[in-house]
């Protein structure tokens, strides 16, 4: 498995590290557990730096389409999305993350993990955090 999470029910944070190819069931996997977790309202930090997507194009459509419904399941109740990715990806995640970011909530990619977590952690954000 390519994707490790960690959920703290404390702080409202999902933190997800991928390393190595990614699959589209290790992404379902992931969506799972948020789903069934019930923390579509928590912060949410993806560093994607050391990960590899191995899907193609109907594979990443299909995530997308599974995001669109989650995003329609949850409402405004969305949590921030911090994406951290290297810098040859970072316009190919901006314009992907664009188009998917129909939800009203705070969403931003990072070339670098502090700088994300540090985002997740302002006042403000915190402050954005659905109930």
């Amino acid at each position: 498995m390519s994707l490790h999470w960690t959920i703290d029910s404390r702080t409202k944070l999902l933190a997800v590290v991928a390393d190595g190819g990614i699959s589209l069931a290790d992404f379902d996997r992931l969506l799972d557990v948020v789903a069934g977790s019930s923390i579509l309202g928590y912060r949410k930090l993806f560093d994607g730096r050391l990960g590899e997507t191995q899907m193609g194009e109907t594979e990443l459509l299909s995530v997308g389409v599974r995001l669109r419904a989650l995003h329609a399941e949850a409402g405004s109740a969305l949590g921030p999305l911090a994406v951290v990715v290297r810098d040859e990806n970072y316009w190919q995640a901006a314009r992907i993350l664009g188009i998917l970011a129909v939800p009203k909530r705070p969403m931003r990619v990072f070339k670098q993990a502090d700088k994300a977590r540090t985002w997740l952690d302002s006042p403000a954000i915190i402050a954005s955090v659905p109930g």
